[in-house]
């Protein structure tokens, strides 16, 4: 069968997703739970203008499931919403959630943590909010602060060994927690365009986001204990970001990266100056038996190691879609960087 060209893809998937928007009813709620590969939000634009508050800070409550998920625990986080009138990319908005059940004086470390495309379809306002919102970040930070995890949790999408090698972990060494810096991820970053074109948005987020959240939550505050990652679209846009910037990560880590093997040469030569620019940066492939950027991802891996880029290549069960995001998505990627950006072996 003919391999179907990334361009391509990537305009189908967006007339899929399109085409979507028309079924909705006025009665949708912004979670969809059809399974589908970045499924869309409701408007394909940005707005020119976002909300008129420019900071709020105000408690969330993600729910917990029982092992048997027929019931739920209240697990409030703080969250805060900064709006930022100018970008690279225009008016923004970033998402920032901190644990809220904290002893007086601790600090955290710092994740910045990329959407899909299907929330970059919906604007800066809701799409910034797809980890909180679409991929129920909350309710998998609840139930790492109450192991053992379940094979539920991880939408069955998740092997025993596995499963088991997690709860060792949160065995050995709790949760801790992470504050999750939540940036609007634009569409315009992903498709065919040079990679040159995240570089000005990673400025923006390294000059202007983190030094705010450092000031403004109980960060740890340094490049030591900050992480980058992010899902499909958000994967690529968290790679390039954090292997042109490796000096303001410790470690990047993404999910389900959209690139194409094509890309593997030019994401080596980038992952080599990185590390030699940052010789102790942590890095971390992860994609899925069904993620259709799977073998991008494994040829990526291949160059890597080809060059002596040393990292770890991380193939699960499961799809590209909410499912995976909500499942062993959300839970590698806070389980790892709570982790890692500890000091502590990544799980």
């Amino acid at each position: 069968m003919r391999r179907i060209p990334f361009i391509a893809r990537e305009r189908f998937h967006s007339w899929a997703l399109l085409l979507g928007l028309t079924l909705l009813t006025a009665a949708a709620t912004p979670s969809c739970r059809a399974r589908g590969a970045d499924p869309s939000g409701a408007s394909s634009q940005a707005p020119r203008t976002l909300g008129a508050h420019a900071a709020t800070g105000r408690p969330i409550a993600g729910q917990r499931p029982s092992a048997s998920g027929d019931s739920a625990v209240e697990a409030p986080s703080q969250e805060l919403v900064w709006d930022f009138p100018e970008s690279p990319e225009g008016p923004t908005r970033v998402v920032v959630s901190v644990p809220a059940h904290r002893a007086e004086g601790a600090r955290y470390p710092v994740l910045v943590a990329f959407h899909g495309k299907g929330e970059a379809l919906k604007g800066p306002e809701r799409g910034a909010r797809g980890w909180v919102d679409d991929y129920r970040m909350h309710a998998a930070i609840a139930r790492l602060h109450a192991p053992p995890l379940t094979d539920a949790d991880l939408h069955g999408f998740v092997s025993q060994s596995r499963l088991s090698r997690h709860n060792r972990a949160l065995a050995s060494t709790p949760y801790r927690g992470l504050i999750v810096v939540m940036p609007y991820t634009p569409v315009s970053l992903g498709g065919e365009k040079p990679f040159e074109v995240v570089l000005p948005y990673g400025r923006f987020l390294v000059e202007r986001v983190l030094p705010r959240v450092y000031r403004e939550t109980p960060a740890v505050g340094t490049a030591e204990s900050t992480g980058i990652d992010g899902v499909s679209l958000g994967g690529r846009v968290g790679l390039l970001v954090g292997l042109q910037l490796p000096k303001a990560f410790a470690a990047v880590s993404v999910l389900q990266a959209a690139f194409d093997s094509a890309n593997a040469t030019e994401i080596m030569t980038l992952a080599r100056e990185a590390r030699a620019n940052n010789p102790k940066l942590v890095l971390r492939l992860v994609t899925s038996e069904d993620d259709y950027f799977r073998n991008a991802n494994q040829n990526i891996s291949r160059a890597l190691s080809a060059a002596g880029v040393a990292h770890e290549l991380v193939v699960v069960p499961g799809p590209h879609d909410y499912e995976f995001n909500r499942g062993p998505g959300v839970i590698e990627m806070l389980l790892f960087h709570d982790r890692v950006l500890r000091g502590l072996p990544a799980p």
